[in-house]
């Protein structure tokens, strides 16, 4: 059976239990299965290959020995053993010895986890169809990696879900512009469901991984975070199908919940890719860990703080913010006045609304920047959709091709050879330092559409309306003659 097929029939046999409602607790639920059975995959192979290695799960359960089993626990009984034995088990992992790291990955996708279904006989279907991908099996690991990436496509239809996928598009060609190599640290301080990190990790493993020691040198270099459950447990499940041994790195927290003055030289980074929430604000008490002339409620600029801070000295950011953050006043103005003070803002890549659908349709935009040096110009690119489609949507979403002309137009290494065009302008720091900081900069090249004149219009909106009335009047009077006939 194709592992496509496969997944489509995990989720018919989860659609008839009671107990699971809507596609992200579907998701949620295939997840912690997924997990499981990736990390035992894993497990198998790493005893192959280091003498004396323990799995971080005890044996009793191990997806070997409660899972594999197609004729093992069903019903009532394999019911009650996820709810009161595997669960309790797994959310409180001791954590001591050698397997610490893979242990604290595995009790911080459990803690807070929770199994939605309800049929024990149902789950055992699930469990014998999960049985049938080898995940150390390459070529299955990359199809189902390739199943992986739908699911969390469609978890743009699952409601709020949908705020933690970023196309892969935008992903992929962010950072391919950023270009990271192994031993350089890169940061994704609110890394949803991993897009970033897995772009990152393929784009390096294509063009720099070499050797055993270049693969240990990308893999001790990533971090990230993500505050809520279930992107957490995607990302982590994403690296383990990625190929990552310790997924530990990814956190399960708020990175905005640390003291924005205990971030120190040693946490610095050479690379920041995010995309962090917008159109949210933090909860009471998180504005209190920044300074007096960066507090605000509003996440978005909390993190471009705290990005600017991070970033080492030469240390480089691609980052995607909304359109209020460019033309906002107040404490977005000074984050602005500081970003260009302290960065190299060399290019905002001003996406349409539509690149978001269908969860968000906000203008948002590619802020690309190296710390360091201030900024003397700003280059803007105004990405277009493609001709012949009025939006991007879920049918229709945003492809890889369609930021090729601004990938031609971007120049060399340091971005030499860039030239205006009708889609490309630059703006001195002077100019936005005279515009109060708006960084909400139009493409000069487009001429407004000519509406004609305003006095015409209006004196054309009155003639309109008068007519309307008078044609009300002549239909009120043909009602009421028929009334009275």
């Amino acid at each position: 059976m194709q592992v496509r097929t496969l997944v489509k029939s995990v989720q018919d046999i989860m659609r008839q239990d009671t107990g699971v409602d809507g596609d992200a607790q579907r998701i949620s639920q295939l997840c912690w299965m997924f997990f499981l059975k990736i990390f035992d995959d894993q497990d198998q192979e790493l005893e192959l290959m280091i003498h004396d290695y323990r799995s971080a799960i005890p044996a009793p359960f191990q997806w070997r020995a409660w899972a594999a089993d197609p004729e093992g626990l069903t019903g009532e009984a394999l019911l009650g053993f996820i709810n009161n034995d595997l669960f309790p088990a797994l959310k409180e992992l001791p954590l001591a010895g050698q397997a610490d790291n893979r242990r604290r990955v595995v009790r911080d996708v459990f803690e807070d986890a929770y199994n939605y279904m309800k049929s024990g006989h149902l789950i055992r279907q699930v469990l014998n169809k999960i049985n049938q991908i080898d995940f150390n099996d390459l070529h299955e690991r990359q199809h189902f990696g390739d199943i992986y990436e739908q699911l969390l496509n469609d978890l743009q239809a699952a409601g709020n879900a949908g705020e933690y996928y970023t196309p892969r598009a935008v992903t992929s060609f962010m950072v391919e512009r950023l270009d990271p190599h192994p031993g350089e640290t890169l940061f994704d301080p609110a890394c949803g469901t991993g897009g970033f990190l897995t772009c990152a990790i393929r784009h390096m493993r294509s063009h720099y991984v070499k050797r055993p020691e270049d693969e240990r040198a990308m893999q001790a270099g990533l971090r990230a975070v993500e505050k809520k459950q279930l992107p957490h447990m995607l990302c982590v499940t994403n690296m383990l199908l990625n190929g990552i041994e310790d997924p530990s790195f990814v956190r399960h927290n708020n990175t905005l919940a640390r003291p924005y003055i205990s971030w120190e030289q040693k946490d610095r980074v050479e690379i920041v890719l995010t995309n962090p929430p917008f159109g949210g604000t933090e909860e009471d008490g998180i504005e209190a860990n920044f300074p007096q002339h960066f507090r605000t409620r509003e996440t978005a600029d909390l993190f471009l703080a705290l990005i600017i801070r991070l970033l080492k000295p030469g240390g480089r950011a691609a980052v995607v913010l909304p359109d209020g953050t460019l033309f906002g006043e107040g404490v977005k103005t000074r984050l602005k006045e500081h970003l260009l003070q302290e960065c190299n803002l060399h290019t905002i890549v001003r996406l349409p609304n539509s690149v978001f659908r269908p969860y968000a349709s906000i203008g948002t935009n590619l802020l690309f920047f190296e710390k360091g040096t201030p900024t003397s110009e700003i280059w803007f690119y105004e990405h277009q959709v493609p001709s012949g489609q009025k939006a991007y949507s879920m049918t229709r979403p945003i492809r890889l091709e369609h930021l090729q002309p601004c990938v031609a137009w971007w120049g060399g290494p340091q971005r030499e050879g860039r030239v205006e065009t009708p889609q490309a302008w630059r703006v001195s720091a002077e100019e936005v330092q005279a515009r109060g900081y708006n960084l909400d900069i139009k493409n000069p090249h487009v001429v407004a559409d000519d509406h004609g004149d305003p006095q015409q219009l209006l004196a054309d909106l009155d003639a309109a309306e008068a007519r309307s009335a008078e044609l009300r009047e002549q239909l009120k009077a043909i009602l009421a003659e028929a009334l009275l006939r």
